[in-house]
């Protein structure tokens, strides 16, 4: 399915509903140690994100922030033509991790077009989301789970990797 701003509220509740049983699969996934684990999720993440438009969605921008590091702080305040101190000062916090990220949802660069306006210059996590092509899944499957919650596409992905392991799937009923 794809998901825009008619029928992104679908998507949060089915994520809601299912958020648990993902879970509980994403932490098997990473307790067996899933050989191949980096080929299924790549090759999932190539399947969906061929029908996917970000653009048409755009929930990650609108719900949730980046981190900001240093260097994404001083690339985005120089394409901006503004001290880092001022772009901290306007638009970011430290939040409990000592991370910086925005100080209010959606996104303070997302256009009503749902287009970046710092699309060149956005920060690292932004050109890495959501994250499913990465090398080392198994380490970063915590973030998974929680971006199941935010991604269509992750929670898709997840969906498909359940439905592919049908011998497993009575073992995550259990759970």
């Amino acid at each position: 399915m794809i998901y825009n701003q008619d029928n992104i509220k679908e998507f949060d509740a089915e994520a809601k509903l299912k958020f648990k049983e993902n879970k509980k699969f994403l932490e098997r996934l990473r307790d067996k140690k899933i050989k191949n684990l980096d080929k299924t999720f790549h090759d999932l993440h190539d399947e969906v994100f061929d029908k996917v438009d970000c653009l048409e969605c755009a929930n990650c921008c609108k719900t949730t922030s980046p981190i900001f590091t240093d260097i994404d702080i001083d690339r985005i305040a120089k394409h901006l033509r503004i001290r880092p101190a001022e772009l901290i000062q306007k638009h970011l916090h430290l939040d409990a991790d000592r991370d910086y990220v925005l100080n209010s949802a959606p996104c303070t660069f997302l256009g009503s077009d749902n287009y970046c306006s710092i699309y060149d210059y956005r920060p690292k996590a932004c050109r890495e989301f959501p994250h499913t092509d990465r090398k080392n899944m198994a380490v970063i499957l915590p973030l998974t789970i929680e971006n199941t919650k935010v991604c269509p596409a992750v929670f898709e992905i997840v969906e498909k990797m359940k439905a592919s392991m049908p011998s497993e799937k009575p073992k995550w009923e259990k759970f």
